[in-house]
């Protein structure tokens, strides 16, 4: 089995009429997991000083004091708040250091965030990309600074370059992040040469319109190599699945059993040097019906390589 970490105000969090980041997304997660043999958690409200690792007290209270009473505020081109949005980006944190400490615990091995907003993109003391808080980063820093890990590791294949991650982790030696992405694609980062202050970072930069099999070859030349060699204690990854096919935000052309392959090989990873310890945590995907099904075969993944 998987644990599986959500909350309710994640499907709470509104965005304006066609954004596409969206409330449904959580129902098509959920439709994805309906059938599956996971364990089920109530995200709990993130500990400031989790955040706090990541965030100074300045932006989480400028965060705080944006969300409106009613309907939506724009924090930049793509980033809204709604009645709740606060409260839901807590519990997305939350969610995250709670399955790190479930997994750490040895509950489970595995662990999947339902959670939205996602964390990917906000960087240090900026909202961007959808993202309000760094939530894989601040999950990272938990396994670090309150478990006492000596190295985790962060794994990002959402389409988007992980610009927020690689921000709040830049000057962290103990963790090392690995994130592919689509290029040229927004944000713009995400160049080979961004490699962190510790040269713990790897970018690794897909053409548009390449297939899994691109992805695959590349992983398994650059990242997988990279990882064994740094022996995580713990592997996060950040889970985007908007490298999908269908997709309508960027033009990489993934499929289920590219997500489903690339899960069991981090698994495998996990497994050698991490007592097979995995927390993921969704962050985008914007076709409902590919969400759907890369989740589940992300997840079944995951069950696989549980308890």
């Amino acid at each position: 089995m998987t644990l599986i970490f959500a909350h309710e105000t994640s499907a709470q969090h509104k965005t304006p009429a066609g954004h596409p980041e969206r409330m449904d997304r959580i129902a098509a997660v959920e439709r994805g997991l309906a059938g599956l043999a996971v364990k089920r958690r109530i995200s709990p409200l993130a500990a400031q000083a989790d955040i706090l690792r990541c965030h100074p007290q300045a932006y989480i209270d400028r965060i705080r004091l944006a969300e409106p009473a009613s309907g939506t505020v724009q924090l930049d081109a793509d980033t809204w708040m709604s009645p709740g949005s606060y409260q839901a980006a807590l519990r997305a944190v939350g969610g995250a250091c709670a399955a790190v400490d479930a997994v750490l615990a040895g509950q489970d091995k595995t662990a999947f965030v339902v959670a939205r907003p996602p964390g990917h993109h906000a960087e240090t003391a900026t909202p961007m990309g959808f993202c309000l808080f760094g939530t894989v980063a601040i999950a990272a820093k938990r396994a670090l600074y309150h478990h006492g890990l000596s190295r985790v590791a962060v794994v990002d294949f959402d389409v988007h370059h992980g610009n927020g991650t690689q921000d709040l982790l830049w000057g962290e030696p103990r963790a090392f992040l690995a994130t592919s992405q689509q290029m040229p694609l927004w944000p713009g980062t995400g160049d080979p040469s961004q490699t962190g202050a510790h040269g713990q970072i790897l970018n690794l930069p897909l053409p548009p319109e390449s297939t899994g099999a691109t992805m695959r070859a590349a992983y398994e030349a650059q990242v997988f190599p990279a990882l064994d060699a740094f022996k995580p204690n713990l592997i996060l990854i950040s889970a985007g699945f908007d490298a999908h096919a269908a997709d309508p935000l960027a033009n990489l052309n993934w499929h289920e059993d590219d997500f489903a392959w690339l899960t069991h090989r981090l698994c495998d990873l996990a497994a050698t040097h991490a007592q097979g310890r995995v927390v993921s945590c969704l962050e985008g995907g914007y076709d409902l019906g590919a969400l759907q099904t890369s989740v589940a075969a992300h997840v079944s993944v995951l069950m696989e390589r549980s308890l």
